[in-house]
């Protein structure tokens, strides 16, 4: 419901701060502009996001298939089913959807965004068949989306990439700051699913689990602060991740193999769903940025921006993180949008510059939160999302409020 009354929100809003500027500023072309940007938008979500990920989803349904017909996704479910039993406690234990959410989020933890969406496509598709109403979003599937859309992440490589494009010194230098906002936005919409859902964070399993995670986040920024040098951070992340993104289905491959199933057939099984999966999630994708479109062109963004400005120039504070909110409003609506805006501050301030720093940070602190809620729940059919937007917008908030607070820690 909730996003149903936003995506209204966004059509009127546009509409009205159009009339608004056309009236009262002689915009003629604002209205242009827009209806431009609608077609544009229609067309980008089919041709630029659908049709695409046809050939990803087809790659990585094919892999999961044989990974399944091979035992692996059932092996993953064992490790991590007494920890996923207190946090999806309607999952089954050592059901298929355990394994597929495990690989979707360490997909996204090494940054292998190709390979992290048809996996968690997959593991919807696992939840869903355990949901009882059809339409209506489960408990365990608001708490993987959450989980899944707060991107904890330990290998940003692509905002590396990006750094060093623009000629960056130190390209890896947002490594540690990425970790840390990602990793406040996991542990906040956990603790928010959590207290929605009453379930026991306080539980020795759970715990256990949490600090064990955050021990080994705390040694891996330890280990590479103290031993790796920047070019050899860079390097590092670049080729394990290379890696473990062709590592997957090689193991998987080989375990077909030692089973005795028929490798190829299944990769092909697999690969058949990821033409119907990317078919059913068109009209989502139109029907959303389209609305994301309307309300980026009319200047909606850039006037919250603006407004930010003004009211924090009140306080005796450093207003300079203003120049960078935009990022903050758009990532949740358009990753493009977002990174258009990134690349736009590394060019124009320098990407070692404060504000170059702080958008890399931020950039790769929130998700497309109303893309990947499109994206999942429209491929399994769900109509009511329940409190899954407020709860994901509740995870990105204080990811950016880390964003923010560590860029000026270490680069302010």
């Amino acid at each position: 419901m909730a996003l149903n009354y936003i995506w209204v929100a966004f059509f009127v809003v546009a509409f009205v701060i159009a009339l608004i500027r056309l009236i009262f500023f002689g915009d003629t072309e604002i209205f242009k502009m827009m209806a431009e940007g609608t077609f544009d938008s229609a067309k980008s979500s089919v041709m630029d996001i659908a049709l695409p990920l046809v050939g990803i989803m087809s790659l990585w349904l094919g892999v999961m298939k044989i990974g399944e017909k091979a035992g692996a996704v059932n092996f993953l479910s064992r490790i991590v089913g007494p920890f996923f039993r207190r946090l999806f406690p309607e999952v089954p234990q050592n059901h298929p959807a355990v394994g597929q959410m495990m690989l979707n989020f360490s997909a996204n933890l090494l940054g292998l965004d190709n390979a992290a969406t048809p996996l968690g496509l997959k593991a919807m598709a696992g939840l869903q068949e355990l949901n009882k109403d059809k339409e209506t979003a489960s408990n365990a599937q608001i708490m993987f989306l959450v989980l899944h859309a707060s991107g904890l992440t330990i290998l940003p490589i692509a905002i590396i990439a990006q750094r060093a494009i623009y000629h960056s010194k130190d390209p890896t230098d947002i490594f540690i700051p990425c970790i840390v906002a990602t990793f406040v936005a996991t542990l906040a919409g956990l603790i928010v699913v959590s207290i929605k859902q009453k379930i026991n964070l306080f539980d020795k399993v759970v715990l256990a689990w949490l600090l064990g995670i955050t021990g080994f986040i705390a040694a891996l920024i330890w280990y590479f602060t103290e031993y790796l040098n920047k070019a050899q951070i860079s390097g590092f992340s670049a080729v394990f991740s290379n890696i473990i993104y062709l590592g997957i289905p090689v193991i998987f491959i080989l375990g077909g193999v030692r089973k005795k199933i028929n490798v190829f057939e299944a990769f092909v099984e697999g690969a058949k769903e990821g033409f119907e999966v990317s078919v059913k999630i068109i009209p989502y994708l139109v029907g959303l940025l389209v609305a994301v479109s309307l309300f980026r062109t009319c200047g909606a963004l850039t006037y919250l921006g603006d407004g930010f400005r003004w009211f924090f120039g009140h306080f005796n504070i450093d207003t300079r993180f203003t120049d960078v909110l935009p990022i903050a409003f758009i990532r949740p609506l358009s990753g493009s949008g977002a990174r258009a805006l990134m690349l736009d501050n590394l060019k124009h301030f320098g990407a070692d510059s404060f504000i170059g720093h702080m958008s890399s940070v931020l950039y790769g602190t929130a998700d497309t939160t109303f893309y990947i809620i499109a994206l999942y729940f429209g491929a399994v059919g769900i109509k009511h999302t329940r409190y899954t937007l407020p709860a994901m917008l509740i995870a990105d908030f204080f990811g950016i409020i880390t964003a923010i607070s560590i860029s000026y820690l270490f680069f302010g």
